[in-house]
């Protein structure tokens, strides 16, 4: 069933629910009983807002915190890095205006080396080619961007630029840094979601095995928001304005999802973030799904879960068992306890580390994008996230939820808990939970 066909049903339910309130209203004046007035009037409130799905209410908070919709949009799931570059390349590839590329890091590594090379025989073929990333990304990255290779990237009529550099003290990048991952094409498509460009999405780390990553390819209206985006972090860089009406697509979607587009900037919406998925939460009435690679719970999050675990929603909660940080792995042990013992259902994935980003709602509405639930991308980063108000797309993160639930993971038990957290662990868990908020 489409949303537009959920909202008629609910126009309908609600239609008939105003017509037997009228009705008893009526009744009441009748028996001239005050007291039977209100009783009727708080049963037909209570009963007007039990019709109202999850997603017709996180649709009206979100509009009232301000956030962008945009309908019309064409969604399509690219569950593996090996999916997305083979989706994205040719669509590069076919440039005939620009690329803008917003990222996070680019590894200097081999499928890197395939981008560029695209990415220079396109400038060379007058499109327009621009980039950003971030530098302290780039500085952490096991193989980081060269000063030669930046410079043979420039040679070829590239733009790229590096957001906030390094600089005496070096203190800059201890709070916001562009944890974006964005490529727009033509203002028609857009690719954004968990993933970089290093192999290590094609071939994992010897650390920890498979990367597991997720990324959305968008088509229609909504690629307008994320170049407005990326226009707003090339100007905080150069100074360069980029006008909105030169990069409008010309080719749109025709299909009929919508989606909200949530935009954390520092400064300016520092708590995004934090209330798009408090809001989700809180509206859920059956069940929450979440996959997160960096649960370390601010307390306004925690709090959301333990409420809906508290009034019978069923929540499930997928985290990895490796990690390529052991202070985050330690504070998720301990926060998945804590939501294990108020009755969520807890998986740890195993065979590799997921570093996907999702959440789904009543399997009516998803988000996915760049956040982790961790204080960096709640508190400090640029991060953004597509709310994607489609039960068919959110269908399809269920099944591949349900894929790894089946295949890849076991359920949290108290016992199995502590197997995983023996003693020397679950202190150093239990020190670092004071420090959480700056993991």
């Amino acid at each position: 069933m489409s949303l537009s066909e959920i909202k008629v049903l609910v126009f309908i339910l609600v239609l008939v629910l105003v017509l037997v309130f009228v009705f008893l209203l009526y009744l009441c004046t009748q028996m001239k009983s005050r007291l039977f007035c209100f009783f009727f009037l708080w049963l037909a409130c209570t009963w007007v807002l039990r019709a109202q799905t999850s997603a017709e209410r996180t649709i009206a908070d979100f509009r009232r915190m301000g956030i962008p919709f945009y309908e019309g949009n064409e969604v399509r799931l690219l569950v593996t890095g090996e999916i997305k570059f083979q989706d994205m390349f040719p669509e590069i590839e076919n440039a005939k205006r620009f690329i803008h590329m917003d990222y996070f890091k680019f590894q200097e590594d081999s499928i890197c080396g395939v981008l560029f090379e695209i990415l220079k025989r396109k400038a060379s073929e007058g499109v327009k080619v621009r980039i950003v990333y971030d530098d302290f990304g780039n500085r952490c990255s096991d193989l980081p961007l060269t000063k030669e290779f930046l410079a043979g990237v420039r040679a070829s009529g590239i733009e790229i630029e590096a957001f906030d550099k390094f600089h005496f003290p070096w203190i800059n990048h201890v709070f916001h840094r562009d944890h974006h991952k964005i490529t727009i094409i033509d203002g028609s498509v857009c690719y954004t979601g968990g993933m970089n460009v290093a192999d290590y999405y094609l071939h994992g780390k010897p650390k920890v095995g498979e990367w597991r990553d997720m990324h959305v390819r968008l088509h229609g209206p909504i690629v307008d928001g994320y170049e407005n985006i990326f226009a707003r972090m090339w100007y905080v860089i150069t100074g360069e304005f980029l006008h909105p009406d030169e990069f409008v697509g010309e080719d749109r979607s025709r299909d009929c999802v919508l989606i909200g587009l949530a935009d954390r900037i520092p400064r300016i919406s520092p708590a995004m973030m934090r209330k798009t998925y408090c809001s989700c939460i809180d509206n859920a009435q059956k069940l929450i799904q979440i996959v997160n690679p960096y649960p370390c719970l601010s307390n306004p999050v925690r709090r959301s879960l333990n409420k809906a675990l508290a009034r019978g929603v069923r929540v499930q909660f997928m985290v990895s068992e490796k990690s390529d940080g052991q202070a985050n792995a330690d504070v998720t042990g301990i926060e998945m306890r804590k939501l294990m013992k108020r009755g969520a259902e807890v998986y740890y994935y195993q065979g590799g580390f997921h570093h996907s980003k999702f959440m789904m709602i009543d399997s009516l509405f998803c988000t996915v994008g760049t956040t982790n639930l961790d204080a960096r991308s709640l508190k400090f980063d640029y991060e953004v996230n597509s709310y994607i108000f489609s039960p068919e797309t959110t269908a399809q993160l269920q099944q591949v939820f349900s894929k790894d639930v089946e295949e890849r993971c076991y359920l949290l038990t108290p016992e199995k808990w502590k197997e995983l957290f023996p003693g020397k662990r679950r202190i150093r868990a239990r020190l670092l939970m004071s420090i959480k908020g700056l993991l």
